[in-house]
């Protein structure tokens, strides 16, 4: 499929035309809900956290994507969802040599991306920290931004990078802080005494939150 154009807002206003990168996605079952994934034939482009529902996720992920439609992952997307359904298990996994399509990002976002996939199982990172390592040590607003932006959580792990002083600091997944919070706590991470429920996690009582 060859890529096409869309338009974004260049300096003073102007529509620039840009390549869109093609995309087919599919939904994956996990012990944590459905995650929904994009990819192209470069890399993964787009990773959706479980929403409330399974149509839900669906519909995140076709919206903040520019072209998409479902097809059969080929063995390199096979082979990252069994490391994602490994990792929703809260089993420890190495996402490192997983292919990632970030043409759509810009030169800063993906050096910030880059750094993160440095930070490993159950470590943590901050804004700050991470602005100084990619030589911008006043940018870390713009850390955050990118974080917000992220269009792979997990495989890029902005849930290990927190605000100064240990504070959690934002995340834009559905359940905002509290998945944030819960993916450190399957990784042995505790910034404080509760572990909140991510969609479909079972407590010890064997309830669903």
């Amino acid at each position: 499929m060859p890529a096409r154009a869309s338009l974004r807002e260049g300096s003073g206003g102007h529509r620039l035309a840009r390549a869109v990168t093609p995309m087919h996605y599919c939904l994956i079952d996990t012990d944590l809900g459905v995650l929904g994934l994009g990819w192209s034939d470069d890399g993964i482009v787009r990773l959706q956290l479980p929403e409330r529902t399974r149509a839900a996720t669906e519909q995140r992920l076709l919206r903040r994507s520019d072209c998409a439609e479902t097809a059969k992952p080929p063995a390199g997307i096979t082979q990252a969802i069994k490391l994602l359904q490994r990792y929703m298990k809260g089993e420890r996994v190495d996402f490192s040599n997983v292919a990632l399509d970030l043409a759509n990002a810009s030169d800063f976002h993906r050096a910030i991306y880059a750094a993160v996939r440095r930070v490993g199982w159950g470590e943590t990172t901050t804004y700050g920290a991470l602005a100084r390592q990619v030589e911008a040590p006043d940018a870390a607003r713009a850390v955050g931004q990118a974080m917000g932006r992220n269009p792979v959580p997990i495989i890029v792990p902005c849930h290990r990078v927190l605000a100064s002083g240990q504070k959690i600091g934002g995340f834009s997944a559905f359940g905002g802080a509290a998945t944030k919070e819960q993916l450190l706590a399957m990784e042995g991470v505790h910034l404080d005494a509760g572990t909140p429920m991510l969609p479909g996690l079972l407590p010890a009582n064997g309830r669903k939150s």
